[in-house]
């Protein structure tokens, strides 16, 4: 069967933004809750002031593995990932992760240049990424239909900037939707436990299911000893947990080639001050910059306006176990009991247009081809026209793993300056979501940053 991916179905009106960010969060409530603790250790980041061009990869291109697959994985097939469109992103075939990533860099003077983009087509390792909490199907779960301003829009904002580090695999899923979670949020159901039993309906099991029959079709056909990093948010991040839990963690040959997981906006339970033992017995909380085979969480919640008693993020095992979510800060990486006691840096990455996340579409606008609509909403009064679909801000975001009694989570600050730049983002919920929606542009560039170092020390090793 062809999974293709959708044009444009039907722009969001404030309310349903709302209600999708509420539902969305839900989804990786369901999973437990995270953000901690994060140690004060030697800020080793990078400079990355060489700037990429855009473009597309070539026609002809394809997947090239290094080698064999893990005899565990070796002949497996599946109908549905074996199709190459069943796939949002992957290295042998067009699709939307191969360019549009372009930035402005956007000064607190209220300059501003553009920073190009392309994927290295030499990138040494892979991306498996999950996507959050995003289809508004009107069914309790998806079709494998993918929409450009759904699933399109969450692998653009959240994992399509990888390609500059890693070849991108993004797996199309039937994902509790929105509907879906909207029935559980008005007390109409239950999240239900997922197994690995695939139905031919769409069910409570199905997106763990798809999630790991993906997960298997690529390390049988196009893993081939490669290093590997998994990144997800919300309800992606979730299933992932789920299947590091049942195929990496227990398993040395498939952690040989496990390099990193982002877990963002759920929860990874580790013991006060310790980096594992928890959710995982062998995976570690990554506690510095040349860590492989570790794991980087958080959930963002402002400066000031820490969790609330019945937040979903950041709170303590609610199950007996004696603890407490795991923080790990992208921009300064660390994850000790101690908290930093000074925010670092942030390397964010956000739609072009100011009053937009992921959830209105690639970049928030689409009234042009390039996706920033020609205006500026980012300095005041606004001078030359963003012609970008992203911007960047150096400065406006910085960001350390804080404690508000017993919750962890990433503590978020807007530096205010005297410049005509912005001096905010927009994003906020409520106490009990935090800034959800923004986990991942917050940080992408220091992911992005991270993978890279990553893939080295996974290289050397």
């Amino acid at each position: 069967m062809g999974m293709t991916l959708q044009p444009h179905r039907f722009r969001t009106r404030h309310a349903l933004l709302v209600l999708l960010a509420l539902v969305s969060l839900i989804g990786s409530a369901c999973s437990d809750n995270e953000s901690g603790s994060g140690g004060d250790r030697t800020d080793r980041k990078a400079n990355e002031s060489t700037k990429e061009s855009s473009g597309s990869k070539d026609a002809d291109k394809t997947t090239e593995t290094a080698g064999k697959p893990l005899a565990r994985y070796a002949g497996f097939t599946s109908e549905t990932y074996d199709n190459p469109d069943s796939w949002l992103c992957r290295p042998d075939k067009e699709d939307i992760c191969d360019s549009g990533l372009d930035a402005t860099v956007v000064d607190a003077d209220g300059t501003m240049q553009i920073e190009t983009w392309k994927a290295n087509p030499d990138a040494p390792i892979d991306c498996f990424y999950v996507y959050p909490t995003i289809s508004r199907d009107p069914t309790k779960f998806s079709d494998m239909n993918a929409s450009e301003d759904e699933e399109g829009a969450a692998v653009v904002n959240q994992a399509a900037r990888l390609g500059s580090a890693c070849r991108v695999f993004a797996p199309i899923y039937r994902q509790r939707t929105l509907a879906g979670l909207a029935n559980v949020l008005s007390g109409g159901g239950e999240a239900g436990t997922t197994t690995t039993t695939k139905p031919g309906a769409p069910n409570e099991d199905s997106p763990y299911a798809d999630v790991l029959e993906a997960w298997k079709s690529y390390m049988a056909h196009d893993n081939g000893g490669r290093g590997v990093v998994v990144i997800g948010h919300s309800q992606g991040a979730g299933l992932l947990k789920q299947l590091l839990q049942e195929e990496v963690d227990p398993n040395e040959d498939v952690r040989d080639v496990f390099v990193a997981g982002y877990l963002a906006g759920t929860s990874v339970m580790v013991p006060d001050g310790k980096l594992t033992g928890g959710d995982f017995n062998e995976l570690e909380l990554c506690d510095d910059e040349d860590y492989d085979e570790c794991i980087v969480t958080w959930s963002t919640f402002r400066a000031g306006s820490p969790p609330g008693p019945n937040a979903f993020f950041g709170r303590p095992s609610n199950d007996g176990r004696p603890l407490r979510s795991g923080c790990v800060n992208p921009a300064k990486l660390a994850a000790r009991a101690e908290m930093q006691a000074e925010p670092s840096p942030a390397d964010s990455y956000f739609p072009a247009r100011l009053n937009t996340s992921m959830v209105s579409g690639a970049t928030g606008s689409g009234d042009t081809a390039d996706g920033s609509n020609g205006t500026n909403d980012w300095v005041a009064p606004p001078t030359t026209p963003i012609t970008t679909p992203f911007v960047t801000t150096p400065g406006l975001i910085s960001v350390r793993c804080a404690a508000y009694g017993d919750y962890r989570y990433l503590e978020m600050r807007a530096n205010a300056d005297p410049g005509p730049r912005v001096d905010d983002i927009t994003g906020d919920l409520d106490d009990k979501w935090g800034m959800h929606l923004q986990d991942v542009n917050i940080v992408m560039g220091d992911i992005v940053r991270l993978v890279k170092i990553q893939a080295a020390a996974h290289i050397a090793d």
